[in-house]
């Protein structure tokens, strides 16, 4: 099955926020956040403001009927500032006016006093001065203290990640609506639309039932819009409450980038030693994540850099400590990966570190320290299903990695100004949400008496072809065309306490409930039908729109068996629910069994350097995935090609900065720059893993969302290695992104032109 929204996509048709129709007397809000990163509310005056025509309220904390309370994990976060404000861009206000040029203009003429303080932006300074947002936390395997002395070689390092701005299309946003009695209906552009609902029900201080949120699909999320879509759907529904007129707030591209949070950047020490006969023995280090100025995933994120700190690699001894870094900057969240690359990317750059120092290529660590079956995670979980050795075999059958390595060789010493290099990266990433309870999820599937199918699940459709998949379990099971199904937007009201459309999982938990609750339907169905055909159910299927006995097509028709089954009163709605199972994690032990499964890969990149400009382009990437059993290869393939591109540009372009006062420079799309056409590889080739899948995953078509991200890290290590082949004495930094500058810093920052 093709994607289902791809038509609508490129001719205009498909619908989101701005798409929704405006209602007779809605108005529009626009946030008025704080111009200082830290300090105290000496003074504000709307006078001016509010006496610009066309502006109809400016709401503040004293508004809020409930609690002005957003955090998710922990309540640390105010929906407005009452009177501390702790990162630039942190709202203080919303301006409510008959047009967004009116509360733009408006927001102009508000003055503030504000009492500065002192301002952190690095995690280790926030981190010495005991500025954290949960105490620290530690994953341990075996003795790393005593296992030094057993080690040959040892080396000690530093590596640092910075953040990545989501950039999704469409930005933040949402249009409340007064319904009757005091409800509200809010479509908001989120990936957690039970958690606008409670969030939102809080601040109002109401029940969540009478909050309905409805998605219909949102313009990219990539974790950017799984906790902090929810501050302005909030905001609009204060809106309405206070009002009862329909309100809208959707953030201009300037202003989604300065008031909201990225991927956490990290700075992180390492430790690294190995046998005689290079084997890892041991292995520690201390994470440092930036996670800004309020917890909102912080917490979560940095657990599941430490679910990933080892990577793909068996280390008997390992000890990995995080902390999570209170700096002045807004509040950092989840980004595809959502901490794994963080830790894989530490972990990566100590075998690049010790392979350089050997004097032996890094791929040669990698595959000798391959994790297999029945070794343990340091989390406690036992390794099952392991594909690594099968995929770097057929790395090495498919694309022949030594060969490539002589040609990139043989072309470097022929060449004086410009040098080619190449790195393998291989994946392991665990599938699951880390927090137990949010392992669930419910379909509604209604029936109509016409034959054709209504489907409600929890899943968001954000680009990823969720809706495709859903739309191919449910043709499936019935065994129907698809154009007889209709998947319903996302809605609070039809599905409700949903987990966010978030870790991967959505395919999967989604589709189990849908596969539930259409086989009890099916069931009932083929029962009717053999008691019409008067036959055993045994001998009953349904395929293609009819009824089958014994393997030979009847005159009965899948409508008509519908129909059938509605005037016998047989039920034709369902309601399935679905909960991981075996999945369990004890915090106090920091061991479990956390994933229901993991995703194996591996990517060979290659980089031309112009060592002259520092410029660089990308000749190739080659990828063994494992998919398991792909029910989409068409939608799958697209997934790992975009991870990979979003990976590479973290690792090479995509450059965050704040300056010393927290204020972000890096604001404007001429200041912040992502991968385009013309800094893709040149080609990607993609070759599916022959593999059985897992039953864990829907179909046995594993997850496919964030282990591609991961791919992106091999392009700073075939940069890094091409960079050595022109200037012996440079020392790799592992301070990601490689921009032009580092790279034209490394070619010739340590070289003696004299």
């Amino acid at each position: 099955m093709k994607n289902i929204d791809s038509k609508g996509h490129v001719t205009g048709k498909s619908i989101y926020l701005d798409d929704i129709p405006i209602i007779q007397g809605t108005q529009f809000g626009v946030v008025f956040d704080s111009p200082v990163a830290h300090g105290t509310i000496t003074s504000i005056d709307y006078t001016k403001a509010l006496e610009t025509p066309g502006v109809i309220r400016i709401i503040t904390h004293e508004d809020i009927p409930g609690q002005n309370q957003i955090g998710g994990i922990i309540l640390d976060e105010q929906l407005f500032a009452s009177t501390e404000v702790h990162f630039v861009g942190q709202p203080i206000a919303l301006i409510i006016a008959e047009s967004n040029q009116i509360a733009f203009e408006a927001r102009k003429l508000i003055e503030i006093e504000i009492s500065k303080k002192d301002v952190i932006v690095d995690p280790r300074e926030a981190q010495q001065k005991d500025e954290l947002i949960i105490p620290p936390r530690t994953f341990e395997l075996g003795d790393t203290e005593n296992s030094w002395e057993n080690c040959a070689h040892i080396f000690e390092g530093q590596a640092d990640s910075n953040g990545q701005e989501h950039l999704y299309i469409e930005t933040q946003g949402a249009y409340a609506i007064p319904m009757e009695n005091g409800h509200i209906r809010i479509s908001s552009s989120t990936q957690g639309p039970t958690v606008v609902q409670r969030t939102t029900a809080n601040v109002l201080g109401i029940g969540m039932h009478k909050i309905e949120v409805d998605v219909i699909r949102i313009g990219g999320g990539f974790g950017g819009k799984e906790d902090q879509a929810t501050p302005w759907a909030v905001m609009a529904a204060l809106g309405v409450s206070i009002l009862n007129l329909p309100v809208k707030v959707v953030l201009s591209r300037l202003d989604d980038m300065r008031m909201t949070g990225k991927r956490h950047p990290y700075s992180s020490d390492y430790k690294i030693g190995f046998s005689k006969d290079l084997k890892i023995i041991a292995y520690e280090t201390t994470f440092y994540q930036n996670a800004g100025a309020a917890a909102d995933l912080s917490p979560a994120v940095m657990e599941r850099t430490l679910f990933h700190g080892t990577n793909s690699y068996f280390i008997p001894n390992v000890k990995m400590t995080a902390y999570s870094c209170k700096t002045n900057l807004p509040p950092n969240t989840a980004f595809r990966g959502f901490g794994g690359p963080q830790g894989m990317f530490v972990i990566e750059s100590a075998l690049s570190h010790a392979a350089k120092e050997l004097g032996i290529p890094t791929h040669e660590l990698q595959k000798l320290n391959l994790l297999k079956n029945g070794n343990e995670f340091p989390y406690g979980q036992i390794a099952d299903g392991v594909e690594l050795n099968s995929i770097w075999h057929e790395m090495e059958s498919k694309f022949d990695i030594g060969s490539i390595e002589k040609e990139i060789d043989e072309f470097n010493s022929s060449h004086t100004d410009v040098k080619k290099g190449f790195s393998l990266m291989p994946v392991t990433f665990g599938i699951s949400f880390t927090k137990t309870p949010m392992n669930q999820a419910r379909a509604l599937v209604h029936i109509y008496t016409d034959g054709s199918v209504g489907i409600s699940t929890g899943a968001v459709e954000m680009g990823q072809g969720v809706n495709t998949k859903m739309l191919q379990i449910a043709a499936q099971i019935f065994s129907i065309d698809s154009k007889c199904i209709k998947l319903e937007s996302t809605n609070t009201t039809r599905v409700a306490n949903t987990s966010p459309s978030a870790a991967s999982s959505t395919a999967d938990l989604n589709g189990k409930a849908l596969q539930k609750a259409c086989n009890v339907l099916l069931e009932r169905l083929t029962t009717c039908a053999a008691d019409h055909l008067n036959v055993s159910c045994t001998d009953v299927i349904l395929k293609d729109g009819m009824v089958y006995t014994n393997g030979n097509k009847t005159k009965l028709t899948w409508d008509q068996l519908v129909m059938i089954a509605f005037l016998k009163r047989i039920c034709l709605t369902e309601n399935g629910h679905y909960a991981t199972p075996t999945i369990n994690f004890d915090m106090n032990k920091e061991k479990g069994h956390p994933f229901a499964y993991h995703v194996y890969g591996l990517a060979l990149a290659q980089v031309t350097l112009d060592c002259i400009r520092g410029t660089y382009e990308f000749d190739a990437v080659k990828i063994v995935h494992d998919f398991g059993k792909t029910m989409n290869p068409d939608v799958d393939f697209g997934q790992v090609e975009g991870g990979l591109i979003q990976g590479m540009g973290w690792m090479t372009m995509e450059e965050i900065h704040y300056n010393d006062e927290g204020q972000l420079m890096s604001n404007t799309l001429s200041t912040y720059k992502i991968p385009d056409i013309y800094s893709v590889p040149k080609t990607v080739t993609i070759e599916p893993l022959d593999t059985e899948g897992t039953d864990m995953a829907i179909l046995k078509s594993k997850a496919v969302g964030e282990p591609p991200l991961m791919y992106g890290i091999g392009a700073y290590f075939a940069i890094d290695n091409a960079i050595k082949s022109f200037n012996p004495n440079f020392t790799s930094t592992f301070d990601a992104p490689f921009t032009h500058e580092k790279v034209l810093m490394g070619l010739h920052g340590s070289l003696d032109f004299e």
